[in-house]
């Protein structure tokens, strides 16, 4: 489903649009953990994104935030969490919280939340949206330095795709702790899970998906001669 709506009728038609998300973009492309379909269906994403932006909230594209931020489709964020076979007892850090979209549905499948975000606009928005429900936490800092204070994690989700994994967030995860997050690849963008091993995290791509790249993820560049 790809059709933009205005705002008011994202507003009055957002159950119907739900469901319509769920039937044309998750059940079809493997989305399939019914725990993550119906948080799915049940959390109002209009309520996540700018309000300017709700119109795109059921639609199959990425958003965009501001501050060089996009927020990720509904698509590779329901294949991210059904591929991370998210556990009731789980604590969970989440890496790029943007509006707090992944919060909300990580709340409902998991015990606790760490939502952390680096763009204070949108920690606030997170923390306005998020309101009341109280298994989630929105701390703001550096997305590539993780939050060690709430560590250690069952699970790390990162919303987003990145180049590299930095080690500080692999010791932030406890011996076996789960991963799932996108990856960038030459330019490509791919889905990605893995568990803690003694080194760093095991990780197996499962799909090519369009997501956002996170900033502070880059691998460091070798030092190149310019021309002669």
């Amino acid at each position: 489903m790809t059709t933009t709506l205005d705002t008011a009728s994202v507003l009055e038609n957002g159950e119907a649009l739900r469901n319509a998300m769920v039937a044309s973009q998750l059940r079809t492309s493997a989305v399939n953990d019914p725990r993550v379909v119906a948080a799915m269906a049940q959390v109002e994403r209009e309520r996540f994104l700018p309000a300017s932006a709700a119109r795109f909230a059921y639609a199959d594209t990425m958003v965009d935030l501001g501050h060089g931020r996009r927020h990720n489709n509904p698509l590779a964020t329901g294949r991210l969490l059904t591929e991370a076979r998210v556990q009731p007892g789980d604590k969970v850090l989440l890496v790029g919280a943007a509006g707090g979209y992944a919060a909300a549905l990580l709340a409902k499948l998991a015990r606790h939340v760490v939502a952390l975000e680096e763009q204070p606009e949108l920690a606030a928005h997170a923390r306005a949206a998020l309101a009341g429900i109280h298994n989630v936490e929105v701390v703001e800092g550096p997305l590539n330095a993780g939050w060690e204070a709430g560590a250690p994690y069952d699970l790390i989700v990162v919303d987003g795709a990145i180049e590299e994994l930095p080690a500080c967030l692999f010791q932030q995860a406890h011996p076996g702790a789960r991963l799932a997050t996108g990856l960038v690849d030459r330019g490509v963008t791919r889905l990605a899970t893995g568990a803690r091993g003694v080194s760093g995290f095991g990780l197996v791509d499962f799909a090519d998906c369009a997501c956002p790249i996170l900033p502070g993820f880059e691998k460091p560049r070798g030092f190149k001669f310019g021309n002669l």
